[in-house]
């Protein structure tokens, strides 16, 4: 946690350099990236939260927290392709927020993760409506389709996301990610063929299981 705090520190001060240097110190060590994701990056981010929920930062402190982080993911993402020279598995998944949701730090880590395991990923970022989300995945046809809120009220609009995007003709599995299932069931707003991830671990050992492609019918 110690260098998670030292992270969020960094990071609210918009310090792009000294917030790589801690992350690049932690691949050096053999930090894999799940561990540097959910360890540092997602510990240093909630105690950024935890910090805006009790009034001690502003909004304008998250937001550029908030940006610098997005920086770093980028950055990091960029080296691990220099490094690991990923191969493709000739899978494809696209990554979004559904509509009005705006935190989308958690599922950029996710669509990072994916292009590790040599898929070919589109992140559509923050606040995607339907209507949008569907025509794009007309038009490229990934082998899943992924998710994500983190504010409880948005769980109402998981439903037509997840009914619609499952009967695309070339039926995609939709994946559902979000701090909150963790805390609570969605299940219900979903099919018996829509995944439930509740975090990036449960992400990465999907990953695992499924190196040669997408099966479907699978319940994690």
């Amino acid at each position: 946690m110690e260098k998670a705090i030292e992270l969020a520190q960094h990071l609210l001060e918009g310090d792009q350099d000294t917030s790589w240097e801690l992350i690049e110190d932690e691949r050096k060590a053999s930090k894999d990236s799940l561990y540097i994701y959910e360890n540092i990056i997602t510990a240093a981010m909630r105690h950024i939260g935890h910090l805006w929920e009790t009034n001690k930062i502003t909004v304008a402190d998250e937001h550029l927290a908030t940006s610098t982080c997005d920086y770093i993911l980028a950055r990091y993402n960029w080296q691990n392709g220099i490094d690991k020279q990923i191969s493709s598995n000739g899978k494809k998944a696209m990554f979004l927020c559904v509509e009005n949701e705006q935190h989308f730090l958690g599922l950029k880590m996710a669509s990072q993760l994916f292009s590790e395991y040599g898929w070919e990923t589109k992140f559509h970022g923050p606040n995607l409506p339907l209507e949008y989300v569907k025509k794009a995945a007309e038009e490229w046809k990934p082998d899943a389709i992924c998710l994500s809120f983190s504010i409880l009220y948005h769980a109402e609009n998981l439903r037509p996301y997840i009914k619609e995007l499952e009967e695309l003709p070339h039926h995609p599995v939709v994946i559902v990610g979000g701090r909150l299932l963790s805390q609570y069931e969605f299940e219900r707003y979903g099919s018996d063929r829509t995944l439930f991830l509740k975090n990036l671990e449960d992400v990465n050992d999907w990953l695992d299981r499924h190196q040669h492609g997408v099966k479907m019918n699978v319940r994690c």
